[in-house]
Formats: structure tokens, C-alpha cells, sequence
């Protein structure tokens, strides 16, 4: 086939991207802790070893019985085997880009720094606890904030007793920070 057919660009990562995947922003680093990492390992490890092979004997079973049409085992083996390579090349790619960093090696443990668990007030008077991680191991609900998150850029290089602005679509709300910690040596972020 003509290359002029072919979907070839520098830059495919759009099409590796997942619903849930976050883009990085142009230029920075792929910030990840030691657990994310592993985290990231172990699932790319698991659709190469045990998932990927699982679904490739189906496909090749199905495809066995004939009439690939309307042989709905082919069919639907043949659309996971895309979205687990399209998830592989995902993972294999944030891999390669990680900056992986140990926040327990964390020097200035007084301030606000990628790793650290902040607990701060807002002017409504909740408190919220976060820790601050990387893109791909966010989880809002439980407390873990991306790196880029608009609170995390809020709170990088407080420390105790300061009280930073945050602007949101809703306003300006003023957060109190109480308490900023991390992982002790050897024990990684919760």
C-alpha cells in the first residue's frame, strides 16, 4: 500500500491514549513515584504474559470455525487484541518517559514537593487530605492528586502555616495548609 494511504505522523501518542489517560503537558516530565511505577510495570507485564496470550488462543479458535463474519468469539477477540496493543504501546511509552522519584528521599520535608501528603482547610472550614503523584496514578476520591492538578500547582513549595490562593471556575478560595509529610525512607508513598 501507498504510504500516501497510511497514517504515519511523528507524534501517534493521541491514538494511544486511553479514555481514562491524561495527557502531559508539552515539555515536562513524566513524574511518577516508585509505586506508580511498579503499579505500571505489573499491568504492562500482565496484558504481555497472561492476557494478550489468552485472548490471541481464542481469536485463533474462533477463526478456526469458518465463517469469521459472523463468528461473534473472532469478533470480539479481534477488538480486544486492538485496545489491549493500543493499551501496551500506552504503557510502554509513559515507561519510557517516567522520572521516577523516591518522595521518602525527599530533603526539605518541611515544604511542599511531589510525594507529599498535605493536609489543609478551606475557607468553608473542611479539611482535605492529599497526596501529591503523578499523572497516570491519580485517584481523586482516595486522595491522590495529579502533579498538574490545579491544587497540586496550588500547594508545590508551601509549607506549615502558610495560606495559598487557589482560583477555581467557582472563585477564590483560600486553603490553610496544617500538615505536610512524607513517607518515611524505605516505606514509598501510601
Amino acid at each position: 500500500m501507498s504510504k500516501a494511504f497510511t497514517k504515519e505522523t511523528d507524534n501517534d501518542d493521541d491514538d494511544d491514549l486511553g479514555p481514562e489517560a491524561v495527557p502531559l503537558p508539552k515539555g515536562t516530565k513524566n513524574y511518577m513515584t516508585v509505586q506508580g511505577y511498579e503499579r505500571l510495570r505489573a499491568e504492562l507485564a500482565h496484558l504481555m504474559t497472561v492476557e494478550r496470550p489468552e485472548v490471541v488462543q481464542v481469536v485463533s479458535w474462533a477463526a478456526s470455525n469458518g465463517d469469521r463474519s459472523e463468528n461473534g468469539d473472532y469478533l470480539y477477540g479481534k477488538k480486544r487484541l486492538r485496545e489491549i496493543d493500543r493499551r501496551m504501546r500506552f504503557l510502554t511509552k509513559r515507561l519510557e518517559q517516567a522520572e521516577v522519584v523516591d518522595p521518602s528521599l525527599q530533603p526539605n520535608r518541611d515544604q511542599v514537593f511531589f510525594g507529599a501528603t498535605v493536609l489543609y482547610c478551606d475557607k468553608a472550614g473542611e479539611d482535605h487530605r492529599v497526596t501529591i503523584v503523578g499523572v497516570d496514578e491519580a485517584e481523586p476520591l482516595q486522595g491522590k492528586i495529579s502533579w498538574i492538578s490545579p491544587v497540586a500547582r496550588a500547594l508545590i513549595k508551601a509549607r506549615e502555616g502558610d495560606t495559598i490562593t487557589l482560583r477555581t471556575p467557582a472563585g477564590i478560595d483560600e486553603l490553610d495548609i496544617i500538615e505536610v509529610s512524607y513517607p518515611e525512607p524505605g516505606q514509598g508513598t501510601v
